[in-house]
């Protein structure tokens, strides 16, 4: 009896520590400079929306410097980010002007 309710304790335990892996908050506005795209091992997992997005973000050619503004690149990122369909750590909306978080 004693084990059955020691395996019951760890599966509860184990379980409160993945929902809390799952509760981080990514600070949005930081995410911006040279940006490449993974397939796996990604610094973030983003998904392109729409409407409602938690980033808007505007592709530049070169220098970018406000929060954003993303430059694709192919070696020596800032940030890998990996392009999915569900499951992203935050949303982002292409734009052609006015980049930045959304809220």
């Amino acid at each position: 009896m004693k084990q059955v309710t020691l395996i019951t304790a760890a599966v509860l335990a184990l379980l409160v520590l993945v929902v809390r892996a799952g509760d981080k908050k990514v600070n949005v506005s930081k995410v911006h400079g040279r940006i490449q795209y993974v397939q796996s091992f990604p610094d973030y997992k983003v998904q392109a929306v729409t409407s409602f997005p938690d980033l808007r973000v505007q592709v530049v050619t070169s220098f970018p410097s406000s929060p954003g503004q993303w430059q694709i690149v192919d070696s020596f990122p800032d940030y890998k980010i990996q392009m999915v369909e569900s499951f992203p750590d935050f949303t982002i909306q292409f734009v052609s002007s006015f980049p930045g978080p959304s809220k």
